[in-house]
């Protein structure tokens, strides 16, 4: 794990190594200067010398200044590399989470990521700066003024080995106690942070069902629950200060007693080295207090470093062969006995045996109940999953053949789910082709039948689209999305029941477009509707994963009873709204 983190140190080693560099100048300026005060006292004040004193005050005076200098530098350059080294973990992450295929992305939670990306990698952050700076300053701070107290008196500086050996326990107890704690914490700001981003989302939902009270309680026992495990750990953690601060008074008495007696009783001892063992006392329990912080840290940012690495190990299930093929010949897909299932259990296939041949430039319409796979069988297409059994070719190739960047860019899908980014309609729409011109972006527009709400908008095209597209209403932000997958030209234009927020007259005109515009384009509609389809070349009735029928609307009135039933239905539910 520390060798997959330190990876990405990459253009901060200097600064790395700087650190703990500078800091090392810096304590030895510190260790010296209580030898300089001993001196100045024992040479100066009592015998009475006060050009000695002067003289002296200044060297001290300049071994201060220099080892603020470098105690700053050493901060500068532990800052630098600790930020340096959160950017890059924050984009190594992100970067694989870009590439990630569904599969991957279903294993972690929306909520869980960002909390990695934010959360996790400030706490390593910290912990690598504590690690570069004070981890290396307390233990040289320690063994030198250790040093300094043996070559004064050997005796007195048994206190500090009988007080290493008690803070040692202290500590390991904290840290093996906190860990199992500090892992559990993590996940509750996971629990925590999806709460949150689910009520925010769905707030509309929220209000119209008058949830706010349910919703506030599940929000409340979530931070209950971190609230809970944050004391708990404090519990433990907390016990580093008292005890830090029992040893050093302890020490400094036991000092002054047995000191004393060396300085009136047997004079083997002057009061500027008793002054000095003083301040040599206080650096080594610092550096102690510093160590133990250090280890609490690092215990914390054990949890976040190992969820963090989860993440930067997790591989694509997806890749390109060997020798991808960079060229799709044109929309034909072909479906060979393939199955599927998400879990890799063929036990749990939610498609089964499809086989269907689907012409280059032909309408299919897929029908079916909820639960049939509809959404999950176009999502083959593109290699957003890979199949469990069987093949899936677009073009006469296996789609595991091509590039994948190359296979996505000739298919365009416009989802269930219609998202729109924060930003003018202009920008949204140019995701399809970046290069798009304004005249492209108005065409595809009138084809979507979006050009008409779009023109009565205060800016036009360009009026901006809040985050979500909460300011456009849902067959607005539909026609919006077909627009855009259109802009991409391509081969194939999935559409997952993409009009159902449009009305008939519109849903009518938009397939009339596709069919005077872009007749060589494969076009896959899933609907709900059978009136949005029935016009189609052929339909695909799918029945719990498996292919009920495949033909003609006049076909499948005749020969398939599920489709059938459905018609009849909706036409039962149409006479009664009129």
């Amino acid at each position: 794990m520390i060798k997959k983190l330190a990876a990405y140190i990459g253009e901060f080693k200097k600064d790395t190594v700087l650190s703990p560099v500078s800091v090392t100048l810096e304590v030895i300026l510190e260790v010296l200067l209580p030898v300089l005060m001993a001196s100045v006292i024992d040479n100066g004040v009592e015998a009475g010398n006060m050009g000695y004193v002067i003289k002296m005050g200044a060297v001290m005076l300049a071994v201060a200044m220099l080892s603020l200098l470098a105690g700053t530098m050493s901060g500068v350059f532990a800052a630098r590399a600790s930020m340096g080294f959160g950017r890059n973990l924050r984009k190594a992450m992100y970067d694989n989470i870009q590439d990630f295929a569904f599969r991957n992305i279903d294993r972690f939670s929306t909520a869980g990521l960002v909390t990695r990306m934010t959360t996790d990698v400030t706490n390593v952050q910290n912990a690598f700066q504590m690690l570069i700076r004070m981890f290396v300053r307390a233990p040289i701070m320690m063994i030198s003024a250790l040093f300094m107290c043996v070559s004064i008196s050997p005796r007195l500086s048994m206190i500090f080995l009988a007080a290493l050996v008690f803070l040692g326990c202290v500590v390991g107890f904290i840290v093996t106690r906190a860990f199992p704690v500090f892992n559990e914490m993590f996940k509750g700001y996971d629990r925590l942070n999806a709460s949150v981003q689910e009520n925010l989302t769905g707030i509309r939902v929220v209000k119209a069902y008058v949830r706010e009270d349910y919703e506030n309680k599940k929000f409340c026992d979530a931070t209950k629950n971190l609230k809970d495990l944050n004391v708990h750990a404090e519990k433990l953690v907390v016990m580093n200060q008292p005890v830090m601060q029992f040893t050093v008074y302890s020490c400094i008495l036991l000092i002054s007693w047995l000191g004393a007696k060396l300085i009136v009783v047997d004079g083997t001892m002057t009061t500027g080295q008793l002054m000095s063992l003083f301040t040599y006392t206080i650096q080594i329990l610092m550096s102690l207090m510093m160590i133990s912080m250090v280890f609490v840290m690092v215990t914390m940012a054990r949890s976040s470093a190992e969820r963090i690495v989860e993440v930067l190990n997790e591989k694509s299930s997806l890749g390109n062969p060997d020798s991808p093929v960079y060229e799709v010949k044109d929309g034909a897909v072909q479906f060979d006995h393939v199955s599927f299932s998400y879990s890799d259990d063929e036990d749990k296939c939610v498609l089964q045996d499809v086989n269907i041949d689907i012409h280059a430039g032909e309408t299919i319409g897929i029908i079916g109940g909820t639960g049939s796979s509809k959404s999950t069988l176009v999502q083959l297409i593109p290699r957003l999953y890979d199949v469990l059994e069987g093949t899936v070719r677009v073009g006469g190739r296996d789609v595991r053949e091509y590039d994948i960047e190359t296979l996505r860019n000739e298919v365009s899908m416009v989802l269930q789910k219609n998202v729109l980014f924060s930003g003018t309609i202009l920008e949204n729409l140019r995701w399809g082709n970046k290069e798009a011109t304004e005249e492209e972006c108005r065409h595809v527009c009138e084809l979507a039948q979006a050009h008409e709400f779009i023109e009565k908008m205060p800016d036009g095209y360009h009026t901006y689209i809040e985050q979500g597209g909460t300011n456009v209403s849902g067959g607005q932000k539909q026609r919006l999305c077909i627009a855009r997958a259109l802009l991409k030209k391509p081969k194939i234009l999935i559409l997952d029941d993409s009009t159902s927020a449009v009305d008939t007259k519109t849903d009518s005109l938009i397939r009339k477009a596709f069919a005077e515009e872009i007749p060589d384009t494969t076009k896959l509609i899933i609907a709900q509707r059978i009136s949005s389809v029935q016009d189609s070349d052929r339909i695909l009735v799918l029945d719990q994963g498996r292919v009920a029928g495949f033909g003609t609307h006049e076909e499948l009135m005749q020969n398939n009873e599920i489709y059938r039933d459905i018609y009849e239905l909706q036409q039962k539910g149409a006479g009664k709204d009129e």
